[in-house]
């Protein structure tokens, strides 16, 4: 995980989170321009993520719902007013592009093809987000109205497609998409920590909820292409995972939909 020493203080925090910061060493770990990621090494550790107000409400309350079963950090603080503060503790052990991971790829393919399969077995009950696919095709019908498309998203077969011929080739198709599986919603190889290869828990859940297994799977068969620099163990993880759950067609369906973010 990326992080960088600060050296300036960090202003106009909540009163209930400065405390955290007093005397603590601060490095950034931000990867995304949509929010700042601070972490604090003081005591265990803690993470501190800022953003546009409203915008983490969605992550606290799936954090918090994943730690309750053992499977995410836990929320300290979470906190909207001008901007949104999301304050959680540290999970033991490095996210999988930690070498120690990246340099074992049949093993790290596996292993999160288990994973997200006993995720997706997981009990979802009272879960805060239990239509994670409205909110996913809402996604997509405000992006496609923006102009915001992304082609390499989509899979070989769905390639030569435009954006209005992608789009109604979602919404030909969304109708496949149920809400049936404890979705984590950007299953990533940054987004899953490991302790000695077994599970510390799950970060940056805010797309996560009751949603559709594909869009987990989706994500897992990217990330191994992305991370790993090939796309040799997409099947491989297929096979672990499960094909017996698998529909090449709604992993098409799902590629269309993520090329409009």
């Amino acid at each position: 995980m990326r992080r960088v020493r600060l050296f300036e203080p960090l202003f106009e925090l909540p009163d209930a989170i400065s405390p955290y910061l007093r005397n603590a060493t601060l490095y950034d770990s931000s990867c995304s321009p949509e929010a700042r990621v601070v972490f604090i090494d003081k005591d265990c550790g803690f993470y501190l993520k800022t953003a546009k107000k409203g915008s983490l409400k969605s992550e606290a309350e799936m954090t918090d719902y994943f730690h309750k079963k053992s499977l995410s950090a836990e929320v300290v603080e979470y906190i909207s007013n001008e901007s949104d503060y999301l304050l959680t503790s540290r999970i033991k052990g490095e996210d999988c592009t930690n070498p120690m991971y990246i340099d074992d790829p049949k093993r790290l393919c596996d292993t999160l093809a288990m994973l997200l399969r006993e995720l997706h077995e997981t009990s979802y009950d009272c879960c805060p987000v239990m239509n994670r696919c409205e909110r996913y095709l809402q996604t997509v019908d405000q992006n496609y109205k923006n102009g915001i498309f992304d082609p390499s998203y989509m899979t070989a077969e769905l390639s030569s497609l435009t954006a209005s011929e992608a789009y109604a080739y979602v919404q030909n198709g969304k109708v496949s998409l149920k809400n049936d599986v404890l979705l984590h919603g950007d299953y990533c190889l940054p987004n899953i920590m490991l302790d000695n290869w077994k599970l510390s828990g799950f970060i940056d859940l805010g797309n996560g909820g009751v949603g559709d297994r594909h869009i987990d799977i989706f994500w897992g068969a990217w990330t191994l292409n992305f991370n790993l620099k090939t796309d040799i163990y997409r099947e491989r993880f297929y096979d672990a995972y499960g094909r017996d759950k698998i529909d090449s067609e709604i992993i098409n369906l799902v590629s269309a939909a993520e090329a409009f973010g």
